[in-house]
């Protein structure tokens, strides 16, 4: 005949007995759980433990350059021509235009966002001479680019032809170095990043 599982110490202090099965059933659940096989727990460890690939050459070091590259132009040049230049030719920047005050602090927004990503890109064409060679003319505009958020949000439709011109210019200039840039949206949370 099978004992009884109750401690007659515990039901003595004044624990009801469902409190002490509650208790063993979630210690039961919680360590199966967490000995599962493909627990969260371990997919994480198996996550962290695994090392970031390193470019170790000097030709691999020059292809993650130029994908970085290509990469963080397509940004700027998407969010330009999105939120800039389709607005601007579109004649939303004018006054009085029907969504101008939106599209205003949108094209703010982005003139900031393609500033960053621009240094950026220019900074990962540092490794890659043929980029390099290609970007050198273009960095006084990259950083020229500055003080045109600002003017963009005070509705300067000037500042809006200077970020398209330097777009195009860049992309040529990648694609004589042979890294096509194709236009890239943003996401929402990359434009809040910067």
């Amino acid at each position: 005949m099978p004992a009884p599982i109750r401690s007659p110490k515990l039901f003595e202090q004044g624990v009801p007995p469902l409190v002490v099965a509650l208790v063993l059933c979630s210690t039961v659940f919680a360590g199966a759980a967490a000995c599962g096989d493909g627990s969260a727990v371990q997919r994480a460890a198996a996550y962290i433990a695994v090392p970031t690939p390193t470019p170790t050459t000097p030709a691999e070091r020059q292809k993650f350059a130029r994908a970085r590259f290509a990469a963080n132009a397509g940004l700027a040049a998407g969010a330009v021509h999105e939120w800039i230049v389709k607005p601007w030719k579109a004649g939303t920047f004018k006054k009085g235009a029907k969504g101008r005050r939106t599209a205003l602090a949108k094209a703010g927004l982005v003139g900031t966002f393609a500033y960053n990503r621009l240094g950026a890109a220019a900074r990962n064409a540092q490794g890659d001479p043929a980029l390099a060679k290609g970007l050198a003319p273009l960095a006084p505009g990259i950083d020229g680019l500055k003080d045109l958020p600002s003017r963009l949000s005070k509705g300067d439709e000037s500042a809006a032809a200077s970020y398209a011109g330097l777009v195009d210019k860049v992309k040529a200039a990648a694609r004589k170095a042979g890294v096509p840039v194709r236009n890239q949206l943003p996401s929402a949370a990359q434009l809040a990043r910067g």
